[in-house]
């Protein structure tokens, strides 16, 4: 079973937490191998990877991104699991940063936004998406 949104109880989880304080999001994406948009869509029908359809997501929503405070703060391209199923895999991984969970809510329900997001949704193939509560690193792992 695939995950590209979030259910309705993992939204409410999310809202039900502290908003007053800065979150980071872990963003872990595997990407079809053909974008899959909606008959309606003016993308449908193009022949776009699901690669090309993200990068269009992340191009609509930068400035919308920008504007709330949220900034990209590490990404990689994950190579293998060493930890974990073998068969789970992810094409990109990155953490997101925002000033608090306002500015993540006010960006996801913003009008303009929800048509953007289509070409995620056209995107993704199986996604994770862990908010996460910054932390100061100490000496040792776990610290």
């Amino acid at each position: 079973m695939s995950s590209i949104d979030p259910t309705r109880a993992q939204f409410d989880a999310f809202k039900a937490l502290p908003r007053d304080r800065p979150i980071q999001m872990l963003n872990l994406v595997r990407l079809r191998p053909l974008a899959d948009y909606p008959a309606d869509h003016p993308d449908h029908g193009k022949g776009l990877s699901g690669l090309e359809a993200y990068r269009a997501y992340g191009r609509t929503t930068a400035e919308l991104f920008r504007r709330v405070g949220g900034r990209q703060i590490w990404t990689g391209r994950p190579e293998t699991v060493v930890t974990g199923p073998a068969d789970e895999r992810w094409d990109l991984a990155f953490i997101a940063e925002y000033p608090d969970a306002r500015a993540f809510l006010a960006m996801v329900t913003d009008t303009d936004y929800r048509e953007w997001v289509k070409h995620r949704q056209a995107a993704v193939e199986d996604s994770r998406l862990i908010r996460l509560a910054p932390l100061t690193p100490g000496d040792g792992f776990g610290e």
